[in-house]
């Protein structure tokens, strides 16, 4: 059986929120997926990571490009690019891309479907619900004290 996750995350990969105001948005999530929280059959898990983390979309990935040249990237060189900075966590996403040598991040990257790199995540497995619409993300922003983005994944 395969699974979906949505994942809510912050903008800023290093950044977490405060305690309180992961317990507002865990709240709101409930009340904007339907199943979600006390007994519905959608679980939140939430997690704080030691170090910075990727929160992949799974299988949803098709393309990778550059943004600088917006070249397509080679997923075995992005494969070996995650690999080469990772250790227990990510301590640099820094990348000097193969198409136009030029030095970028790893999260700034041009990925189709959305992934991220984060220490705090909210992740809603199965959801009955593609995305959250763009009010719904600045709310659940406005609850955490930041801005995020949300993750799709296929597994």
């Amino acid at each position: 059986m395969s699974d979906d996750i949505l994942s809510i995350i912050p903008v800023e990969p290093q950044w977490q929120p405060e305690h309180d105001a992961v317990e507002r948005v865990v709240s709101l999530v409930e009340k904007l997926v339907p199943g979600a929280g006390q007994g519905g059959g959608v679980e939140l898990d939430v997690r704080w990571h030691d170090a910075v983390t990727f929160v992949d979309c799974g299988s949803n990935l098709e393309t990778i490009s550059c943004p600088l040249c917006q070249a397509a990237l080679d997923t075995k060189w992005w494969s070996d690019a995650l690999t080469d900075r990772y250790d227990d966590g990510f301590t640099t996403l820094t990348a000097d891309v193969p198409c136009c040598g030029g030095t970028t991040s790893l999260d700034a990257l041009n990925y189709d479907w959305p992934v991220g790199f984060a220490r705090f995540e909210i992740a809603i497995w199965n959801p009955e619900r593609v995305w959250f619409s763009e009010d719904e993300l600045a709310a659940l922003a406005d609850g955490l004290g930041h801005p995020v983005k949300q993750i799709r994944a296929h597994l």
